[in-house]
């Protein structure tokens, strides 16, 4: 998950979907609530770590960022250097990631088929969409850190990229965080926090009640966002101070070179880490 929110366009949210952990993580989430707090307070600490499994939560974080701290600076390099791979292999590593996941719908009906195209066709809009300008209304930040933190954790969604959407993106993540700019990070800060618990709430809810129209919709997300893993693209960037980020993209279609079968090489190599891992989940002793 951490590898995957360094990559541009990629949610970590898909990594865990795919590795199996996804709905576990959202009901860790969602019972970190007023019981957890009572727990902690009165000193039940073996209780209050059971109730949030919290473990779970320390092994995943902990993983998170050790793998920002470790790769950002190698993938950096490779997306520098060599783009059309790393993209090929991302590409491939997602459209396998459709197929996994897809097949954990125990049964396709009408509900679960328009989840899906649905959660592609909102997925693909987002990722062609106009950035709006920027807004420091209290509100707004509030809002932008509700989307912001439920784009996170949704396949397919990337959170940095939906705040270029909605025009906050230089003013939150370079002007607030610099400047520690605590009129901007406190109602942002106040979103992210609300939405995570809120929503995780909402997606577990959905996950029981409905379970196969809810992964199918998850699907549908990961399948939109394919459009922003293809490999031969041109970066349409905006420069955020002295950042410059990526606000859409321009596709066209590859020649038939050498960088094209490697490319080809390394699109293969990811359907195949998505096909090592589910193979490894699928063969975990039970406990």
């Amino acid at each position: 998950m951490g590898a995957a929110n360094v990559i541009p366009g990629v949610s970590g949210g898909t990594i865990a979907l795919i590795t199996g952990i996804f709905e576990r993580l959202i009901n860790a989430i969602k019972n970190i609530n007023l019981t957890a707090a009572r727990l902690l307070f009165k000193g039940e600490w073996s209780l209050f770590a059971q109730h949030i499994d919290l473990s779970f939560l320390i092994l995943v974080f902990l993983g998170i960022g050790t793998a920002i701290i470790s790769l950002a600076k190698l993938l950096e390099f490779l997306f520098f250097n060599y783009p059309v791979f790393v993209w090929a292999f991302f590409f491939g590593l997602v459209l396998a990631s459709v197929w996994f996941v897809g097949k954990t719908v125990k049964k396709w009906h009408t509900g679960s088929v328009l989840s899906l195209l649905a959660g592609a066709i909102i997925a693909a809009s987002i990722s062609i969409m106009s950035p709006a300008s920027e807004n420091e209304a209290i509100w707004y930040l509030f809002i932008c850190g509700i989307v912001a933190m439920c784009s996170m954790i949704l396949p397919g969604l990337s959170g940095s990229f939906v705040l270029i959407l909605m025009g906050n993106y230089q003013l939150v993540m370079i002007q607030a965080v610099s400047q520690f700019r605590l009129d901007i990070l406190i109602p942002v800060g106040a979103g992210a926090v609300i939405g995570l618990l809120a929503f995780s709430h909402v997606l577990s809810w959905l996950l029981k009640r409905f379970p196969d129209s809810t992964i199918a919709l998850l699907t549908g997300f990961i399948m939109g966002s394919l459009g922003i893993l293809w490999p031969w693209k041109r970066a349409i960037t905006e420069t955020f101070g002295d950042k410059v980020k990526v606000i859409s993209y321009d596709w066209y279609w590859p020649t038939m070179d050498f960088n094209f079968w490697m490319a080809g090489f390394l699109f293969l190599a990811g359907i195949a880490a998505i096909y090592l891992t589910e193979h490894l989940a699928q063969s975990k002793p039970e406990k």
